[in-house]
């Protein structure tokens, strides 16, 4: 398993972030440039127009201005992009919905909320790859004897079994945030 593509986990850092407002295509391209070396194969986007529509039409992020997107909404596709491959969009919806309304309100200070989240993302990336050694090093040891495919099936079912419990309590805590501004009334 080549573990240095697997552990190029690109993020946007606030430096990569014009800041100028961008048209869409722009947006586009910058996720496209950050994120394309993770995609699995050619064909796969990182960001498509219609999926940026679809995050607004869905109100995952505040109105943008004059059809550019400023460095706020940039933060917020990032968090959706990240978001996304765990979560549904509704989910993404509850748990952005505070970070989104209190930055169009100025209440809150979204680059270093941002800042907080990738030191947060280095740190997990480095577990990960501790707990990636562990794991596969776990699976060999109880695939003793057995053909080498059949570990790497051991070792693949049990990062779902991890990816599953991780999401299941993101879940939870999504829904603990969806009851906290539903009696704080946002």
């Amino acid at each position: 398993m080549e573990l240095k593509k697997l552990m190029a986990d690109n993020q946007i850092q606030l430096e990569d972030i014009p800041q100028i407002d961008l048209y869409m295509d722009q947006v586009i391209q910058l996720f496209e440039n950050t994120f394309g070396s993770m995609t699995r194969n050619e064909e796969e986007k990182v960001l498509t127009k219609t999926m940026i529509n679809n995050y607004a039409k869905g109100k995952l992020f505040f109105p943008v201005k004059n059809k550019k997107y400023s460095k706020e909404h940039l933060i917020l596709i990032a968090f959706i992009y990240q978001l996304k491959g765990a979560l549904s969009i509704n989910d993404i919806k509850s748990l952005l919905d505070g970070v989104s309304s209190r930055t169009a309100e100025g209440n809150l200070d979204l680059d270093h909320f941002y800042q907080l989240y990738l030191d947060l993302a280095k740190l997990n990336a480095d577990a990960f790859m501790n707990d990636l050694e562990n794991q596969a090093g776990r699976a060999a040891e109880l695939n003793e004897g057995q053909p080498a495919q059949l570990e790497k099936v051991l070792l693949a079912s049990s990062l779902v079994h991890m990816s599953n419990l991780y999401r299941k309590a993101a879940e939870r805590i999504v829904d603990e945030v969806k009851e906290t501004e539903d009696e704080d009334g946002k």
